[in-house]
């Protein structure tokens, strides 16, 4: 296990031997346990078995369905006490065998829930001083350890003692510092008020640096301080971070015709228009994932929402997620040249992060809606007709006046944010410490790697706000990770997306930067739902990741060709977003297209010239809501839509598209596209008129 050769006896006869036993034990066991033998024969077959190998998890499935049988036919109290002492003893047999099997350790944690009594849990706790002597870091035994631990009800500061013991008898013990965050984090939390936790995790710092300067190449130590430095950073619960429409912001609204919603508003760098169909979304994303986002949590007060708002969460893989949207639906008998407020309330309570915590604080959205009746002068037309030529676009720079939106502050703003309680003393302290290391151990990939996150948690600190202050740690962060990338190429992926993520911070951090970005297209060919031709412009940047999508929520067109892309999980929440080129970066397959199947406003998407189909492997696939699982869709819903020819690339084309309504789809220089795939496209995009610039019929 875990790299270790299996021992043998260097008998062969005796093996061979022991190998027949074994098979003889297991066609006796399968045909007691296939009739139901509980029989004590039978038992004792199974309990040879499980001493011999503890792995075989049937066996342990077949002793509960025994013990059942027999607690059912027993009403004498000794007599179920000797049946549950009789699995304890068989389970101590098994572990001595192999005290890193899974299975005998859920079977004791089930014995012991099957009703025995909390005066004999002393035993378990010498039971478990004896394995944790053999191996500290025996994860099961610790995990058990909790277990008992709660079933007694032992002080989180008892157990807390006992991790620092065995941290100081062994600092590589991961096991024990991983205890230990796991009891720290249950006093942090529910002990809030009555510890003071800076005075903890000043004296946690210290425990660990005692670790890291003994053994510097030790993972335990790091990892620990990890937590430490997330702990130190970390909110009271999610916050929300942005919205659209963006609080205070007045929105012009002017109907068209009965499918279509004509908004203009305010962007950063200028006033901006959109075509809606349904109605108009409502966008709230959040500093972290969160759950409990619905109708009772967030209520939406206004004469135009007469109906309840439906929030959904923008995620392929669960009931969580940063963005969560709704439409406000407008209802048939509302007036003309009326203005009408919008007030949205969001609850403190009920809306939990993955880990458990409250939304930090509640707050209250306002904005207006100005309706009034298109003329037909008003109106503007779609293009349709005319292809957007990705590469051939005229841009020019935008130049807005300094007096005009000055910063991005009231569309993406840490909205409310409650006064933190940061820890900077700390902070300075540790990047003082981690500077001396790398001074004895300069190609220390550890030291270097804390250092930069103890950095960037400085600057996240004393920004005070997602947005304004400059961040004074960047130049230096940035040349760490490239240090990093040389001495540890094996994870110079993850390095290099954190360099991404800090630029999209650098360049998303004030107007003053974005607008080095922001271009105007001044072809007057295309137009996508009647909006101005805006683009953000971040191609050939060698981006591998993308971040700080929540202060482009009003964005309606993106460059970010020419990269290095794998994923694009975040784009999402960009919830305006008509057109998109993604082409010439390193996206693998269709399941790394998933994000874009929740943005109904796309019409005009560039993947040309990616590695879609190079890879023969999808580690991605089977995580995606599929059709395999009927999470997604029905197989019945996509089988009429399947090429029998090719119903590999015709399967994931549906599940990635299906749904869309793209008027303009380039694909070029993907191995998975070929002819039959094609053929798929235009069958599941009734709307699309351009595909890899030929006119669809």
């Amino acid at each position: 296990m875990h790299g270790r050769p299996r021992k043998s006896s260097g008998d062969g006869e005796k093996d061979v031997a022991e190998a027949a036993r074994l098979q003889s034990l297991q066609t006796q066991f399968f045909k007691n346990h296939h009739d139901k033998i509980y029989s004590k024969e039978a038992l004792e077959i199974s309990a040879s078995l499980a001493e011999i190998n503890p792995e075989i998890y049937t066996v342990w499935n077949y002793r509960k369905m025994a013990v059942k049988f027999l607690l059912e036919s027993e009403g004498d109290g000794d007599a179920i006490r000797e049946i549950l002492n009789g699995e304890l003893r068989l389970v101590e047999r098994a572990l001595k065998r192999n005290f890193k099997s899974y299975c005998p350790w859920y079977h004791r944690k089930w014995v012991i829930n099957m009703g025995y009594l909390d005066s004999s849990l002393d035993r378990e706790f010498q039971l478990l001083d004896q394995f944790l002597k053999a191996d500290g870091r025996n994860f099961h035994g610790w995990n058990y350890r909790r277990f008992v631990a709660a079933l007694k009800k032992v002080p989180d500061e008892e157990e807390l003692n006992f991790t620092t013991k065995k941290i100081n008898e062994n600092f590589s013990n991961y096991s024990a510092w991983h205890n230990r965050s796991v009891l720290l984090s249950n006093l942090l939390k529910n002990k809030f008020e009555e510890i003071n936790s800076k005075q903890v995790l000043t004296e946690e710092y210290e425990l660990v640096q005692q670790a890291l300067f003994t053994d510097s190449d030790d993972q335990s130590g790091w990892f620990y301080h990890l937590w430490l430095l997330g702990q130190t950073v970390s909110q009271n619960g999610p916050r929300l971070v942005a919205t659209w429409p963006s609080n205070g912001s007045d929105l012009a609204i002017q109907l068209q015709e009965q499918s279509h919603i004509h908004v203009t508003f305010d962007n950063p760098f200028g006033t901006d228009q959109f075509i809606f169909s349904e109605g108009i979304p409502l966008v709230l994303h959040f500093s972290e994932p969160v759950k409990g986002v619905n109708s009772s949590t967030i209520t939406v007060n206004s004469l135009l929402a007469e109906s309840e708002v439906l929030w959904k969460p923008l995620s392929a893989y669960g009931l969580e997620a940063k963005t969560w949207v709704a439409i406000l639906r407008l209802p048939p008998d509302f007036n003309t040249n009326t203005t009408y407020t919008v007030e949205v309330n969001v609850d403190s309570l009920g809306i939990i992060s993955s880990n458990g915590c409250n939304l930090a604080s509640p707050m209250v959205l306002n904005f207006s809606l100005d309706v009034q009746l298109a003329t037909a002068n008003d109106m503007l037309q779609e293009l349709e007709t005319v292809e957007l030529a990705w590469e051939g676009e005229i841009f020019s720079p935008v130049d807005i006046g300094q007096d005009k939106f000055p910063t991005l502050s009231q569309f993406c703003q840490d909205i409310h944010s409650p006064e933190r309680s940061w820890h900077n003393e700390t902070l300075e302290s540790e990047i003082k410490v981690f500077r001396e290391l790398l001074e004895i151990e300069m190609d220390s990939k550890w030291a270097k790697l804390t250092l930069a996150r103890l950095l960037m948690a400085q600057d996240t600190l004393s920004s005070g706000s997602i947005l304004g202050n400059t961040r004074m740690n960047t130049d230096e962060v940035l040349q760490l990770f490239n240090e990093l990338i040389d001495i540890d190429s094996s994870h110079a992926n993850y390095y290099k997306d954190q360099s991404s993520l800090i630029l999209f911070d650098q360049v998303t951090g004030s107007k003053e930067k974005l607008q080095d970005y922001i271009w105007e297209s001044v072809s007057i060919d295309f137009i996508s739902h009647g909006q101005q031709n805006i683009w953000l412009r971040l191609n050939g940047l060698s981006l591998s990741r993308i971040g700080c999508m929540e202060r482009l929520l009003w964005l309606q067109n993106l460059d970010i060709s020419h990269n290095r892309l794998r994923s694009i999980d975040g784009l999402e929440a960009l919830q305006l977003l008509s057109c998109l080129n993604l082409s010439h970066n390193l996206l693998p397959n269709f399941t790394a297209l998933a994000p874009l199947r929740l943005i109904m406003t796309l019409t005009a998407l560039n993947i040309a010239y990616n590695e879609i189909g190079s890879h023969s492997i999808d580690t991605t696939r089977y995580s995606f809501p599929s059709v395999l699982n009927n999470s997604s869709a029905s197989t019945k819903e996509f089988s009429g839509d399947m090429e029998q020819d090719n119903l590999e690339c015709s399967w994931e084309i549906t599940l990635m598209f299906k749904g869309l309504h793209l008027r303009q789809l380039d694909t070029a220089g993907n191995p998975a596209i070929d002819e039959n795939c094609k053929i798929s496209l235009k069958k599941i995009l009734p709307t699309l008129k351009w595909l890899d610039g030929t006119r669809v019929a």
